[in-house]
């Protein structure tokens, strides 16, 4: 079973790159797919009735949403095995742009909207540098000039990055992630799959529930205004 982590910031287009993949593969690869989400999801009931493929969904709640699909990972390619799924796609809400939730033995793809600003992809640097191809969706509602300089931004980030350009929608410019897609090797040991990144350092006492304000009244990794460095001040 190939093993595919889709990420990318809201309404860049995830899902509609992910119905032109279960297009693509649904008659070869079998496609399972999971969606995770902090509060509210839909998609695996539109891609369920759509494509007749198993799919589910998982609510990170007060988890980052990327840190729940490492926790969660081993029961999904259970899952998806114990279906004879040939193709797992998950998709992350990618709501925290410092996570990488991409792991090995995994097919990385970032998905990003070209009309969401030539910046954006220094923005979301970290969930770009570690993806395997990075998709730029609504290609169609910008200039050529546009398209230049936000491929030089993602180049910025990554130089050796794949680009596709599409209109993910009608699917156009997607054959080369299609090939990828088949020519990426299987999941060879669930057991030995790790993370590519290493998470960022996020344990404080705002994590826990602690509502003050002020640096003074926390402790774990802080930052104080005018400090160029995180600070860890012990309990």
């Amino acid at each position: 079973m190939k093993l595919i982590i889709v990420a990318g910031p809201p309404s860049a287009g995830k899902t509609a790159v992910i119905r032109q993949i279960i297009r693509e593969f649904s008659k070869s690869g079998n496609p399972a797919f999971l969606k995770i989400d902090v509060v509210r999801a839909f998609e695996d009931d539109e891609l369920r009735e759509e494509f007749g493929i198993p799919a589910r969904k998982v609510y990170s709640g007060d988890l980052c949403p990327d840190h729940m699909g490492i926790m969660i990972m081993r029961d999904a390619i259970s899952w998806a095995q114990g279906l004879n799924a040939g193709l797992l796609i998950i998709e992350s809400a990618g709501l925290c742009l410092r996570c990488t939730p991409y792991t090995t033995q995994a097919f990385g793809i970032a998905v990003l909207s070209a009309v969401s600003g030539n910046n954006s992809p220094l923005k979301m640097a970290p969930m770009i540098a570690l993806a395997d191809v990075a998709v730029v969706t609504k290609t169609d509602l910008v200039s050529q000039a546009e398209k230049e300089v936000f491929r030089e931004c993602i180049r910025m980030v990554t130089p050796a990055i794949d680009i596709i350009e599409t209109n993910a929608i009608q699917g156009t410019g997607m054959r080369y992630l299609m090939q990828a897609i088949a020519a990426y090797p299987d999941i060879t040991d669930p057991g030995t799959i790790t993370l590519r990144g290493t998470p960022p350092l996020g344990v404080c006492t705002i994590c826990v529930g602690k509502k003050e304000i002020g640096w003074q009244r926390h402790f774990g990794v802080i930052r104080p205004l005018d400090g160029a460095d995180t600070i860890y001040r012990g309990d």
